[in-house]
């Protein structure tokens, strides 16, 4: 509330800093505020990931939404989705879509300028460039991931952030994985060292932290069968696996090993990486985008009439010295009962914080504590136990359960577990916070470019001979 309220006025504001005009050659106001609402402009929500961002309403969001994209089925999904949500029962949105269709949608969307926001979730290919120009013109962006599929576009990146600061607009990416209690409660317990210890160094062979995230191309969004625009099965338009998820994982262990910590690309150093295909039928591939062919850009990646996806990948690093691994696994469709799927383990000097989300744990993630080089049992319980007080005023209901001698499982509420969709408005949330400070966190930007830096330095040494 208070926020919203912030940011209310900061754009009805007649001293808006000079820094987030447009650029010198615009002769009009980038932005008229309407009721002092941010105004969003969404372009070519080709991703389902572009409608979660209004699965729910912000109260300092105009629910004016200007869309710019491609005509097409992709838009059309997008359309639905919100259509849906602004007519379910249970809390439905209110969002009113206003939408060119055409090949110079971003050419138009800049022409334009009905907003100040864009919200770009779509092809990737593009990108990096889409972010680039709106930037120049002096618009906010907040960006699925990846922002850059490529190491050649990497420093179209760079010049992006530059840009962003120069003309004091923010650039944003929604790393949404920040938000999941699990992964909450292990950075929490991992900067505790009565509990933790200190982080180890590791090494390539076993690393101080690991994280490994297995996602499903047949899988069902918003309560229906997801249907995945075929470029998402074109490495060169999506991207491969270990730039794509694996985003998410760089971040976790940049955000939970070096919380608040401004990184540097020197700080990282790729020591080995692989990437292998999942590999489609033709049943497979019309199941998930209702195609009984294959495209022609896909003829390059086909073995027979097997589609082969470099959708896996895996990085081995250091950051900062200490090695850290991050894998991303592609299957078809997840067993009954299961969707995707995350492991992770960061190993300290008296115990290690693992997240496992298997069979064992009915498919959804439990966070365990294994004590590994404590001197004295009674005397790590008794720490453990005063840290978990601490932890339950912030997150009330947790409770330290004893399942063998020096492991414990965090039980958390299931009201922590709000599920991966409904991350996606706590990003944005977050982001409206930062539009009305007209700031980021100083150590964000550094470190969403090291992070894209390992990534596409992943995918270099992955594709050496």
């Amino acid at each position: 509330m208070a926020a919203g309220m912030a940011l209310l006025l900061l754009l009805a504001s007649c001293t808006w800093p000079q820094k987030q005009e447009t650029t010198p050659k615009a002769s009009t106001p980038m932005f008229t505020p309407v009721e002092g609402k941010v105004k969003l402009m969404n372009l070519d929500p080709g991703h389902f990931h572009a409608s979660l961002v209004q699965k729910t309403m912000y109260e300092s969001v105009d629910p004016v939404v200007h869309v710019y994209a491609p005509d097409g089925p992709e838009v059309e999904s997008y359309l639905k989705r919100i259509a849906g949500y602004n007519s379910r029962s249970d809390n439905p949105t209110s969002w009113e879509e206003k939408v060119y269709r055409g090949d110079d949608f971003l050419e138009k969307m800049l022409s334009e300028r009905p907003g100040n926001v864009m919200v770009v979730s779509g092809n990737n290919a593009k990108k990096s460039e889409y972010i680039l120009r709106a930037i120049r013109s002096g618009i906010h962006v907040l960006a699925d991931k990846p922002m850059v599929i490529s190491p050649d576009n990497f420093p179209m990146l760079e010049e992006a952030f530059a840009t962003a600061g120069e003309k004091g607009v923010l650039l944003y990416d929604i790393m949404t994985e920040r938000h999941e209690i699990t992964t909450l409660l292990q950075k929490e317990l991992s900067q505790l060292p009565e509990v933790f210890g200190e982080l180890q160094i590791g090494s390539p062979d076993d690393p101080a932290i690991t994280k490994e995230s297995v996602h499903h191309f047949s899988k069902i969004v918003s309560g229906k069968p997801l249907i995945r625009p075929p470029w998402f099965f074109d490495v060169a338009q999506q991207g491969e696996g270990i730039v794509d998820v694996t985003t998410h994982l760089v971040d976790l262990v940049q955000w939970e090993a070096f919380p608040e910590v401004a990184l540097k690309k020197s700080d990282v150093e790729i020591v080995s990486a692989r990437r292998w295909t999942t590999d489609l039928t033709p049943a497979m591939f019309e199941k998930v985008t209702g195609l009984n062919s294959y495209p022609n850009y896909l003829s390059g990646s086909l073995d027979g009439n097997l589609l082969k996806v470099y959708s896996n990948g895996e990085i081995n690093y250091t950051l900062k010295g200490v090695h850290a691994r991050v894998s991303v696994i592609w299957n078809f469709q997840a067993p009954k009962g299961s969707g995707d799927t995350h492991y992770s383990v960061m190993r300290g000097t008296r115990c290690n914080l693992t997240i496992r989300q298997g069979k064992a744990e009915w498919y959804a993630p439990k966070l365990y504590i294994e004590a590994t080089h404590v001197e004295s049992q009674e005397e790590f319980t008794l720490s453990l136990k005063k840290a978990i007080e601490v932890l339950t005023d912030r997150y009330p209901g947790i409770v330290l359960k004893e399942i063998e001698k020096l492991t414990w499982l965090l039980e958390i509420p299931d009201s922590y577990k709000v599920g991966h969709e409904a991350h996606f408005g706590q990003v944005t949330e977050k982001f409206l916070n930062y539009l009305a400070a007209g700031t980021l966190p100083e150590w964000e930007i550094p470190n969403m470019i090291v992070k894209y830096y390992t990534t596409t330095e992943g995918m270099k040494k992955a594709m050496e001979p």
